[in-house]
């Protein structure tokens, strides 16, 4: 079965050209975790430990209820199909974060108001891509 993967290599996704802030912004607290809190509260405390399919892979579980002993077989599932990457991620169309993938494609959070955040914009060794607008044009 071919596995599809969302993981860059030393890239960074921009904020999306139409995101609503100019500030990063902490996904609002509901009564069920939205998508964007879920991997905001993965990413935030734990950068550069998770690859995107693990953080896509392991907020679909959770949404979804999967337990320990099932996600080895419902990830297999999961990507066998192509699934949405982090360019799609709340965090970067409406939050304000950046997502930067490193070389050994592990993720981590840059808000855009950070020197980090506008580091990576100048690095030129670090390969840019900008978040999914949220509005066509």
């Amino acid at each position: 079965m071919k596995q599809h993967t969302t993981n860059y290599i030393n890239t960074f996704i921009e904020i999306a050209e139409d995101c609503p802030v100019s500030k990063s912004q902490i996904p609002p607290e509901k009564n069920e975790k939205t998508l964007a809190r879920l991997q905001y509260e993965k990413l935030i405390k734990n950068p550069y430990q998770y690859s995107s399919d693990d953080i896509i892979f392991e907020c679909y579980a959770i949404k979804n209820s999967i337990s320990e002993n099932e996600k080895q077989q419902e990830r297999e599932k999961f990507f066998s199909k192509g699934q949405p990457c982090l360019r799609c991620s709340p965090l970067a169309k409406k939050y304000g974060f950046g997502i930067h993938h490193n070389a050994e494609e592990k993720v981590a959070l840059i808000p855009v108001e950070s020197t980090e955040y506008q580091t990576l914009l100048n690095n030129a060794s670090t390969a840019k891509t900008k978040a999914m607008r949220s509005k066509r044009k």
